[in-house]
C-alpha cells in the first residue's frame, strides 16, 4: 500500500512512534526513524528492511537538527512524502498554579513548536510529492479537558489549530494534514499520569482527575499503539487522499460528546 512512500517519523524510539514506524515499513514505506538517543536503532532492528530504514538522531526542539535530519532523509531516499509528528512529552501533572513556567514552555516547545519546525523544513519536499501528507499525533486532551494537565492540553489543542491552518496552506499543493487523537494508550506514560493524579489528593485546592470506564463509551477504553499506527498508515496511503483538516479520534468514544 505504501511502496512509493517515504515517511519521516519523530519520536520513533518508543511507544506509539515505534509502532507507527514499524507499521509504515510493514506496508512497504521507506521510513526515517527520528528521535533523540539510541532507541531509534532498536526500532530499526525491529524492522526487517534495512534498505528502507534510516535511523537519524533528531531533536525537534533544535531547528538545525530538524533541518539536517530531513535533508538526510531526502538525500537517502530521493524525496519525502509523509511527515508524522509524534514526538511529545507528558509534562507536569499539577494544578495550573503549581506549574513552573519553564515546564510549561518545554511542553509547548516539544509538542507544538517541534511539530511546526518539522513541517517548516519538510513542507517544500511534501509539496513536490504527488502524495504528500502530514499526520500529527494529538490526544483527546486536545478536545476535552484534562484537569491538572494545562501544559499538555494547551499543546494538543494548539496542535489542532496548527493542523487546520496547515491543511489550508498546503492543500493547494495536494498535501493533506490531519490529527490523530488517541485516548489513553497502553504503556508507561498513562500509568505514570494515573499515579501522579492520585498524589494530588493531598495537595491543597487540587481535584485529582481519574481516567476510567465512566469517561468512555466502550468498556475497553485503553488504546493499543498498533491501532494508532494503522490509522496513520491509512492517512499516508492512497485511500486517505481526500481526508484533510480533520481530527480523527481513536478513543473508545471518549470524545463522542
Amino acid at each position: 500500500m505504501l511502496e512509493d512512500v517515504t515517511a519521516f517519523v519523530t519520536g520513533a524510539s518508543q511507544g506509539i512512534g515505534r509502532e507507527i514506524a514499524i507499521s509504515l515499513a510493514d506496508h512497504g514505506a521507506n521510513v526515517a526513524l527520528a528521535a533523540r538517543g539510541d532507541g531509534i536503532h532498536d526500532t530499526a532492528d525491529a524492522i526487517d528492511a534495512p534498505d528502507r530504514t534510516l535511523a537519524v538522531e533528531t531533536d525537534v526542539t533544535d531547528e538545525a537538527s530538524v533541518e539536517a535530519a530531513i535533508e538526510e532523509t531526502v538525500d537517502t531516499f530521493g524525496g519525502l512524502d509523509c511527515l508524522v509528528n509524534n514526538a511529545g512529552i507528558a509534562g507536569p501533572v499539577q494544578p495550573y498554579d503549581r506549574v513552573a513556567e519553564a515546564d510549561f514552555e518545554q511542553v509547548l516547545d516539544v509538542n507544538l513548536i517541534g511539530a511546526w519546525r518539522c513541517v517548516k523544513h519538510a513542507g517544500a519536499h511534501l509539496r513536490e510529492s504527488d502524495q504528500g501528507s502530514v499526520v500529527n499525533i494529538g490526544s483527546i486532551g486536545g478536545k476535552r479537558p484534562y484537569a491538572n494537565r494545562t501544559p499538555y492540553s494547551a499543546s494538543k489543542m494548539g496542535l489542532v489549530g496548527l493542523s487546520r491552518t496547515l491543511a489550508a496552506e498546503l492543500g493547494r499543493d495536494d498535501v493533506t494534514v490531519n490529527v490523530v487523537q488517541p485516548g489513553p494508550v497502553q504503556g508507561d506514560r498513562i500509568e505514570d499520569a494515573i499515579q501522579e493524579q492520585a498524589k494530588l489528593a493531598d495537595v491543597e485546592n487540587a481535584e485529582p482527575a481519574s481516567v476510567g470506564g465512566d469517561d468512555f463509551t466502550l468498556p475497553e477504553y485503553v488504546i493499543d499503539p498498533e491501532d494508532v499506527a494503522e490509522q496513520v498508515a491509512y492517512l499516508a496511503g492512497p485511500h486517505g487522499r481526500k481526508i484533510t483538516g480533520q481530527e480523527i479520534a481513536i478513543d473508545a468514544g471518549g470524545t463522542c460528546f
